[in-house]
């Protein structure tokens, strides 16, 4: 189900109703879990169990390391060694495990092909057995969702979960298929509490539900459908103006489609009861990749920082490891992605700009003027667009043919109608906005009376249904 459709709607207003209801938190968590694979099984049911299979299989070894740690701290001397060795063993075995599963289900694919490469390239040309694999939709998400939480109870940054609190940590449908990557310290201590709808809260998820509405269904829905996917799959079919305006068009399309789906997750929360945090701000007005990666996808960011870069020595060991770190934990994050080198080439962008950031900033003259903050947003975005390319382009050739028609300044008509110019710049003027507008606007609809504020979010769906184009695009993070 997607979240801007009719059947979405219905499904949510069904069991905000049935949860509201239900007195007893453990049975409200538990009506909780059904409804949300439901949802998730509207795709496939058959990865449902696989979805269930992943939550029992983190609990399980965390359960085994917080064993192994118990008998570490009640012994002392070889024994207590041994119950430390016993935990990271579990954890190595845990997040292996997920690794394997991972690496399964999005990766087969892709490594089989780049062996049949090697094989050929060294002629030892040999009949692979190909076996096709489907992707089940959000494995990313809630595989790193059950790493972290094993990862945190074996660094102590977490306490102990119940089984049916990590299944439903893993599978709540609001940030199931993409993020916010919420974790276990943060959601399991509200699924312990009973939770309180306050009007507060109601306010800001209508707010933030249809604003992720308007995003999605006005402005990345429409350049989506009608002006970049049309000039990605025929760049050469383009003039060196209209690619430019594509490349620009794609930028805002996936800034305005994701974080749209971040802002209804949140929103969706808040009417059940709950808080995520924030993942997007503003991204497009930093001043340096380090600071766009402050903003964009924070969840994801700050998960690859405490999980991949700190482990990988981050800026604990020179600057060699530290560049080291940066650049690993980038290639990696873009692989993350997906199977392609596209991705891994976009990461490489983002962690070769990094670096150079980063030196930068040791080697830079005292004497030298720093560059103005204007500039420094333009020159980050531009970077930002052109790894975009990498990103959007299905293969290699096609970036690479993009990249080469917008360069070659060719004449060529202009497809970007004045629609399509004027949502560039509406998603641009995005990041411009007063940071707590929609803050406002939830204060705002704290104070009106019930029916009124109903009233008016009726009519904005209406409006909003009235504006957008036909039929409903996947978001584009339900691949990864």
């Amino acid at each position: 189900m997607l979240f801007p459709t009719l059947s979405f709607h219905l499904f949510f207003i069904a069991l905000f109703a049935v949860i509201w209801a239900c007195r007893d938190n453990e049975w409200r968590k538990i009506l909780l879990l059904v409804g949300s694979w439901i949802f998730y099984g509207a795709w496939d049911w058959r990865f449902v169990a696989l979805l269930i299979t992943s939550g029992i299989l983190n609990w399980a070894v965390a359960e085994l390391i917080l064993q192994a740690k118990g008998r570490a701290k009640s012994d002392t001397g070889t024994t207590a060694m041994h119950g430390l060795g016993s935990a990271k063993f579990w954890l190595i075995v845990g997040v292996t495990v997920n690794l394997a599963i991972l690496g399964f289900f999005k990766y087969y694919g892709f490594f089989l092909e780049q062996m049949i490469v090697i094989l050929h390239t060294t002629g030892w040309e040999r009949d692979v057995p190909i076996m096709e694999v489907i992707l089940p939709v959000a494995i990313s998400f809630f595989t790193f969702q059950g790493m972290s939480y094993q990862i945190d109870v074996f660094r102590e940054k977490t306490e102990r979960a119940s089984l049916l609190n990590i299944t439903l940590l893993m599978s709540f449908f609001p940030h199931l298929v993409a993020g916010p990557i919420v974790r276990a310290s943060h959601l399991v201590p509200q699924f312990r509490t009973i939770p309180k709808l306050t009007r507060s809260m109601a306010a800001a998820g209508i707010a933030l539900i249809l604003w992720g509405l308007f995003k999605k269904t006005v402005i990345a829905s429409e350049l989506s459908t009608n002006f970049v996917d049309p000039i990605f799959f025929d760049p050469s079919a383009h003039g060196s103006l209209d690619l430019l305006l594509g490349a620009y068009g794609y930028a805002v399309q996936i800034y305005c489609d994701f974080s749209a789906y971040s802002d209804m997750a949140v929103g969706l929360a808040a009417l059940l009861g709950y808080r995520f945090p924030w993942n997007f701000n503003q991204p497009y007005r930093a001043a340096s990749i380090q600071d766009f990666w402050r903003r964009w996808h924070i969840s994801l960011s700050n998960w690859l920082r405490d999980y991949l870069y700190i482990s990988l020595g981050g800026s604990r060991h020179g600057n060699v490891r530290l560049y080291f770190a940066l650049s690993m934990t980038m290639l990696l994050g873009g692989l993350w992605h997906g199977a392609s080198w596209n991705f891994v080439i976009w990461g490489a962008i983002h962690g070769g700009i990094l670096v150079a950031e980063r030196v930068w900033r040791d080697m830079k003259p005292a004497t030298l003027p720093s560059v103005p903050t204007w500039l420094a947003v333009i020159f980050t975005f531009h970077i930002v667009t052109f790894a975009w390319i990498f990103f959007r382009a299905a293969e290699f050739d096609g970036a690479m043919a993009y990249l080469g028609g917008m360069l070659s300044l060719r004449g060529g008509a202009v497809t970007a109608t004045p629609l399509m110019l004027l949502l560039i710049i509406i998603g641009m003027s995005l990041h411009y906005f007063p940071r707590d507008v929609l803050q406002r606007v939830a204060v705002w609809l704290r104070v009106v009376p019930a029916w009124r504020a109903a009233g008016l979010a009726v009519a904005a769906l209406i409006l909003l249904e009235a504006m957008r184009p036909d039929g409903v695009a996947p978001f584009i993070y339900y691949q990864f």
